[in-house]
């Protein structure tokens, strides 16, 4: 990360995004490591503790595509204002009111998915200000605000201990309120035209592009399995090891942080090795860890090593998705990054879920496990098939590598 990189865009509204959707993405993860304690009180069964902790993913995937919309009509930065007080209102009911049962609890993951559907909005805000040849690392720097699930991880599970589940969604209204202060004040729309999209545009990127398509199998992938084991470790750590929930949420949180961080350090290495590339050694690597987590023979230390070099790996093929993305939709990037976000939310709601299901009929999570590991080893042959075409034709010229 070079000079070059810092005097090209913005700043204060890349940080700006960052801080965002870290906070974001902090809240949409909040049932997570919360669900051991929510489930204990509220007699929850495995499925319904791994639906409980889906739905958001799901809500945020679908309501990208509505935040994309409107964040090319009104700007990102009002609605990313817009979205952020919608969530504060929505934990502020909770804390007041209280969540007694299953029902409600999904109320509230519905709309803490309008914070996962935050992507929509940091990613372009982001990289509207950013050339060709920076973009992986823009965007990587942004869509470290996945980060925000460490925070959750950590305090949550302590905080539900000390002074009950129900006063964490009052408490997380405190940063929220501060970031929401900092993006009104230093965030900015790029001095750019963005062309007003509606649900057709959509349509025709998808319609006879397969690339689209592609990009969204292989983010659902990456973003899906990293935000969807997130939400499963808590309950996988405490089924399979008898772990605290706050012991669980701190190995989570290790798990997550890996991922996190290497976000952006994917980016840079897909800038400067190529994004396939990045993504093929990704998939593999994921596909050999998950593997052995699914055999189960190294006990509880070596699971979570697991694990934790397995998120790292899966934040650093997002970063790579990501690097390519604006190469090949750099008009639609707006469009794409909200249908690309979309597909990884439901790779996550997917992996949440069926986890859940697979857990509480076998009794048992390796079969998911091994499933998970199949489809990544299948995503890195598909890669060899379309590597070559996507150099060919569409790599930017002499500006970023594919």
């Amino acid at each position: 990360m070079n000079r070059s990189f810092w005097q090209s865009g913005h700043t204060p509204t890349l940080l700006s995004a960052f801080l965002y959707f870290d906070l974001s993405f902090m809240v949409w993860y909040l049932l997570g490591p919360l669900q051991v304690q929510i489930a204990q009180a509220l007699a929850l069964d495995t499925q319904q503790r791994a639906l409980m902790v889906a739905v958001p993913i799901l809500c945020g995937a679908v309501l990208r595509l509505f935040l994309g919309l409107l964040a090319d009509r009104i700007g990102a930065r009002a609605t990313g204002l817009l979205a952020q007080v919608m969530v504060i209102i929505a934990l502020l009911v909770a804390w007041s009111l209280g969540v007694h049962s299953f029902g409600q609890v999904l109320l509230l993951g519905v709309m803490l998915g309008v914070a996962g559907a935050s992507f929509a909005v940091a990613l372009p805000l982001a990289s509207r200000w950013y050339p060709p040849e920076h973009q992986g690392t823009a965007l990587g720097i942004a869509g470290a605000g996945n980060s925000g699930t460490v925070l959750a991880a950590l305090f949550a599970p302590a905080l539900a201990a000390a002074f009950g589940y129900q006063n964490v969604f009052g408490l997380a209204c405190i940063p929220l309120a501060v970031v929401l202060a900092i993006f009104f004040l230093y965030a900015k729309d790029a001095p750019v035209e963005v062309p007003r999209k509606g649900l057709a545009d959509y349509g025709r990127v998808l319609v006879g592009n397969r690339d689209s398509w592609w990009f969204m199998f292989f983010y659902a992938i990456t973003f899906g399995g990293f935000v969807g084991f997130a939400s499963v470790l808590p309950g996988y750590f405490h089924d399979e090891f008898g772990f605290a929930p706050k012991i669980a949420g701190w190995a989570t949180a290790a798990c997550v942080l890996a991922g996190s961080a290497m976000r952006p350090l994917g980016g840079v290495i897909a800038d400067r090795i190529g994004g396939t590339r990045s993504l093929q050694m990704v998939y593999v690597a994921v596909s050999v860890l998950v593997a052995a987590t699914a055999l189960g023979t190294g006990g509880a230390a070596t699971t979570v090593a697991l694990f934790v070099v397995a998120l790292l790996c899966l934040g650093a093929g997002n970063g790579a998705v990501f690097q390519l993305v604006p190469q090949r939709f750099g008009s639609d990037i707006g469009l794409m990054t909200g249908l690309i976000g979309m597909a990884g939310g439901v790779g996550g709601f997917v992996l949440a879920a069926g986890m859940g299901v697979i857990k509480q009929q076998s009794g048992s999570y390796s079969i998911g496990l091994w499933l998970f590991a199949a489809v990544a080893l299948s995503a890195s042959l598909c890669l060899v098939g379309v590597k070559q075409r996507w150099r060919m034709h569409w790599a930017a010229t002499g500006t970023a590598r594919v």
